[in-house]
């Protein structure tokens, strides 16, 4: 006869349902507040020359200021990635804007990460059954590469890819790396973009059919190394 399954501790439910109202109040805030007409394509058009006075004069403070939006941007996952890739090339150019924004986003996708480890894979994870402990079984083996993968891969909603993987096994440095990584290209490509803004005359023009064939080729290249595996073991 099994062991029933341990109660939850009711703290955790409580913790659970104030993180879930906190994140959309502040999402909810975001948008009452008009936040998506600050963190916009023309609003950065609009006040190119302030952004470029401001970073010249406060380089340093820029890019603290610029490094905390986008971890905050991140870990509540607000709709802002592409335009702060914007702005971020405009104000640094496209050699440290990748970085930084790489970094940033690692570091607020993490802190994502291991909130909803903590808070809602268990519950999650009970719910799925057998199906959720094949899927956390092969996700895990190759877990640098399919987390690669769904970086790289432009046509995964990014909040699916920052929480799906806390439902899985997957170590936070293999996280994080894999998110650094795979945030490099894309972020490489806006800010290039940002660099040279009077260029753009839409953030439409950003997802054009070459810059989604690249990225999704270099995220097919990351599953390269589990095929082969396949492959070789089918042989044997």
């Amino acid at each position: 006869m099994s062991n029933p399954t341990p109660e939850e501790p009711r703290i955790h439910r409580w913790l659970r349902l104030g993180v879930l109202a906190a994140l959309a109040s502040c999402i909810a805030a975001f948008f009452a507040f008009g936040g998506h007409r600050y963190f916009s394509f023309d609003a950065i058009r609009e006040h190119r020359d302030a952004l470029l006075a401001y970073t010249e004069a406060n380089y340093a403070q820029a890019l603290l200021l610029g490094f905390a939006t986008f971890v905050i941007a991140t870990l509540l996952c607000l709709p802002t990635g592409s335009i702060l890739s914007l702005a971020f090339g405009l104000m640094f150019g496209r050699w440290v804007a990748p970085l930084l924004l790489a970094t940033a986003g690692t570091v607020g996708a993490t802190l994502l990460f291991l909130g909803a480890r903590y808070l809602f894979a268990r519950p999650l994870r009970r719910r799925l059954g057998a199906l959720g402990e094949r899927v956390n079984q092969g996700f895990t083996r190759d877990a640098f590469h399919w987390m690669l993968f769904l970086r790289l891969t432009p046509i995964f909603p990014y909040l699916i890819v920052n929480l799906a993987p806390a439902l899985t096994d997957i170590r936070v440095h293999t996280y994080a790396a894999a998110t650094f990584l795979g945030m490099l290209p894309g972020t490489f490509i806006f800010a290039n973009v940002g660099q040279s803004l009077g260029r753009l005359n839409s953030p439409e023009q950003l997802w054009s059919v070459e810059t989604l064939t690249a990225l999704g080729l270099l995220g097919a290249f990351a599953l390269v190394p589990i095929f082969m595996r396949q492959w070789r073991s089918g042989r044997t």
